[in-house]
């Protein structure tokens, strides 16, 4: 007689929450619809990634062309180049892929709600967002909106602009972050340490809050706003501490955004990280002329857990990285 396999085999997320989920999805096509916005389809691998220090890609081979080919951490690149060609507003609801993302909120494929709105700017797209997830959040929660340096000041008598590395340490250091006065961070690995010890833990419970303007050196892929280019037209959405959107005013200036490419592979040249090849079709889309508009990813898992009252991704995931 075969020995019995005591293997977990089920899925992580029970038969109501993968229901929920579907309801979810249905939900947010709806509201699309509601809005005219196309539905489009991308590819989920591609010969270029981007080149973000802070996401690092699946890589995989093509035999048959002898290439190397990358499981997409967004469908962005994709959707601009449709956007370039006359689309219009779009969205997407696509699995994502990153490395080295597990934990309770992370898992390394997941799914992205990924939409662009031609015309709009970042407080126009913003107010989208909140209708939308206050309608899948199934309830009315408070929207506030607060700059991110304003929340370093606040919490952490802290001014961003000002600070230095050693100052973003010591700071550390005095929150009594573990290892802190030991770790070698550049400067905005520092601010996300601060951020996510510090910040997130701290912003209102059972509220929606938008954090806008990001310093410039976290703008990726967003314009710098005219009237304090220390800053990005970029804002993050959070129900309590759980992130849950990053949204641009996005960058259409194709010499900018290919100096920004050139930095990010510097960046992880001095890191150690393999630098990454940059899109060329992407950039070409952008030099054809990208129109002003603003975008925004959500992640539909997260907002799921939010929901439901989950604390854990291996909750709502049908199969998570640990029962894949």
């Amino acid at each position: 007689m075969s020995a019995v396999l005591r293997i977990d085999w089920r899925p992580g997320a029970s038969l109501q929450t993968i229901q929920a989920r579907a309801q979810l999805l249905r939900r947010v096509r709806d509201f699309f619809a509601a809005r005219d916005v196309l539905e489009v389809e991308t590819p989920l691998s591609g010969r270029a990634f981007g080149t973000d220090p802070a996401i690092e890609p699946f890589v995989v081979r093509e035999k048959s062309r002898e290439e190397t080919w990358y499981l997409q951490g967004s469908p962005e690149f994709y959707m601009k180049r449709l956007l370039a060609a006359g689309s219009g507003p779009i969205y997407q609801i696509s699995k994502a892929f990153r490395q080295g993302e597990i934990g309770r909120r992370h898992n390394p494929e997941f799914t992205l709600l990924e939409w662009y709105r031609p015309g709009f700017s970042a407080s126009d797209l913003m107010a989208e967002v909140a209708a939308l997830m206050q309608d899948l959040l199934g309830t009315t929660p408070v929207v506030q909106s607060c700059a991110y340096a304003e929340w370093f000041t606040h919490i952490l008598q802290l001014d961003i602009f000002a600070a230095d590395v050693a100052a973003l340490r010591a700071c550390a250091a005095a929150q009594q972050i573990p290892d802190a006065a030991d770790l070698g961070l550049e400067r905005d690995a520092w601010l996300d340490l601060l951020w996510v010890e510090c910040i997130e833990p701290q912003l209102p419970p059972d509220q929606l809050t938008f954090v806008t303007d990001y310093p410039a050196s976290q703008a990726a892929l967003a314009e710098l706003n005219p009237q304090d280019p220390r800053t990005a037209a970029r804002f993050e959405l959070y129900y309590g501490g759980l992130e849950l959107a990053n949204g641009f005013q996005e960058l259409t200036n194709v010499a900018e955004q290919t100096a920004r490419f050139h930095a990010d592979n510097a960046q992880r040249e001095r890191a150690g990280q393999a630098m990454l090849p940059l899109d060329s079709r992407f950039i070409a889309a952008l030099q054809h002329g990208l129109p002003r508009c603003a975008g925004v990813a959500v992640g539909l898992d997260r907002v799921l857990m939010a929901q439901l009252g989950l604390s854990s991704l291996d909750q709502v995931l049908t199969f998570s990285a640990e029962r894949a």
